[in-house]
């Protein structure tokens, strides 16, 4: 017999073997139906992303963020020129659009670049914020060298870094860039044994030089009210040292706080927080659900006196290395309306000027810092934009630990893969460009500083007849407003809201 013969026996024994198996199995109907030509169909599945995002998408049709806003900050990382030729591909009548408004009478660009005093009354330590910063996200979520580019490109372009709520790693620390220390219901990093908030071991790590400032996080934009696991197999001995967990033990977030059950024992607890830290700016971070709830807490603020020093709104457009998606598409409001929601809230009861807000959700570009200046933020944060800086493709497989570069993957042959000098520089470019970009949008508006953003500054089509400003759109309460004669609009939920109780 000729050996020829066996080049196409064996592959047509294989698929004879292939197709008996598949006509056997029973999980898979399809298979069952067209055994071997069944297998296409998963094959296709399977790099239909791909597909979709280098042949078919346009460059403004994207999701979770478009090509143009993906390239935009690939070339300010990379420090080549974000210009686009020959026009806008936006459809700039659709309804929904919005736009920032130009003045007559344009002035400088500043030369120096403004800086955000976070601190209130009873912070002893203020820090300078910058308007833009590396957003919350944990070492176990993103790789060592992910880490350790994030914190050096904040190290060299002066920026802060939030560690995210998976405890405070020596990547976080090593290259000696300004952190803010996130602690979610987990307390990794300083919990007890049985997972409550231990004191001590706050307040030691509280006191690292690195620590700028510390938060407490109430909730997540893409997953609010929800906890998380992580599996047992993923704690190995470095997570389970920098989370205080056991190693090789499933380790479980609760959705809920041990310290607090009410708004009035939360603002007690941040106020223990910022005394354990030794007077370091403390605040918390949510995304806004209930207008109500979070006016219960501004009631609490009021009758005991302690505010937070800063407050970070994350919108439900918010990232997640992983979320069920009915939290990620259901739960929570977008961040113009949340942020709005807690800018209006301390304005009317007359604590504004003791609380800094941090903005947090698809912020990106230079245009997205502007908007959010005008929606009632005093600085920005970033976390998907900063993984683009660091190389990330929008592959969308951060929760498989398959990052095809290195960014959200425990695997240190993949994470190898991102150079830690090289995208620290990027991480560094981009943030530095793209604060650049938003003083010269502001200096195209005709302000030279941020604190003369208004909302009539923002313009927001409603059809393709009718625009309106966002001063007329939306209400804005006056310093004190609710405190005397809450508007109608207010009324009811100010008048509900119960320093001693969560109600919706």
């Amino acid at each position: 017999m000729s050996p020829w013969w066996w080049l196409a026996a064996v592959p047509a024994l294989a698929l004879t073997a292939l197709a008996g198996a598949d006509v056997l199995q029973t999980r898979h109907s399809v298979l069952r139906n067209y055994p071997v030509l069944g297998h296409l169909r998963f094959a296709l599945e399977g790099i239909r992303p791909e597909v979709q995002q280098y042949f078919i998408e346009r460059n403004v049709d994207g999701r979770p963020f478009d090509r143009d806003t993906r390239s935009i900050v690939y070339e300010r990382a990379k420090g080549t020129d974000a210009e686009e030729p020959f026009g806008t591909e936006l459809d700039l009548y659709e309804s929904g659009r919005e736009f920032l408004v130009p003045s007559m009478a344009p002035v400088a660009v500043p030369t120096r670049v403004p800086r955000v005093r976070v601190g209130g009354p009873d912070c002893t330590r203020p820090y300078d914020m910058a308007l833009l910063n590396v957003s919350a996200m944990s070492f176990g979520s993103l790789s060592s060298n992910a880490i350790l580019a994030l914190n050096t490109g904040a190290a060299l372009g002066g920026f802060a870094h939030d560690t995210g709520e998976g405890g405070l790693s020596e990547y976080h620390l090593q290259p000696g860039g300004d952190l803010v220390w996130e602690i979610g219901t987990g307390y990794f990093g300083c919990r007890t044994r049985d997972g409550d908030f231990d004191p001590d071991l706050f307040a030691e790590k509280a006191a690292h030089p690195q620590v700028a400032c510390v938060s407490l996080k109430l909730g997540q934009g893409a997953k609010p009210g929800i906890g998380g696991v992580l599996p047992g197999p993923k704690v190995n001995a470095e997570i389970a040292k920098v989370r205080g967990v056991p190693q090789g033990r499933t380790v479980i977030s609760p959705p809920y706080h041990r310290v607090f059950s009410t708004p009035r024992e939360l603002v007690r607890f941040i106020g223990r927080m910022r005394e354990l830290a030794d007077g370091k700016p403390t605040g918390f971070k949510l995304c806004v659900g209930s207008r109500g709830q979070f006016l219960a807490v501004c009631k609490a603020m009021l009758e005991e006196g302690i505010t937070p020093d800063f407050i970070v709104v994350d919108g439900a457009e918010g990232g997640t290395g992983a979320a069920p998606m009915e939290f990620a598409d259901h739960l929570g409001m977008p961040l113009t309306e949340g942020l709005m929601t807690v800018h209006n809230a301390l304005v009317g009861t007359g604590l504004r000027g003791r609380v800094k807000i941090g903005a947090s959700g698809k912020v990106a570009t230079g245009s997205d810092l502007v908007k959010r200046l005008i929606q009632g933020a005093d600085y920005t944060n970033a976390a998907r934009a900063m993984m683009f800086a660091l190389g990330c493709i929008q592959a969308q497989r951060c929760h498989t630990n398959t990052c095809p570069v290195g960014v959200a993957t425990q695997d240190p042959r993949r994470a190898r893969a991102l150079h830690v000098g090289d995208k620290s520089q990027r991480v560094r470019r981009y943030q530095e460009a793209t604060v650049k970009s938003a003083l010269q949008i502001m200096a195209a508006m005709g302000v030279d500083d941020p604190s003369q953003l208004h909302p009539h500054m923002l313009q927001r089509r409603l059809d393709p007849q009718t625009i309106r400003s966002y001063a007329d759109l939306h209400p804005w309460l006056e310093p004190g407003q609710l405190l005397q004669d809450a508007p109608e609009s207010w009324a009811r939920d100010w008048n509900g809201a119960d320093p001693d109780r969560f109600t919706v």
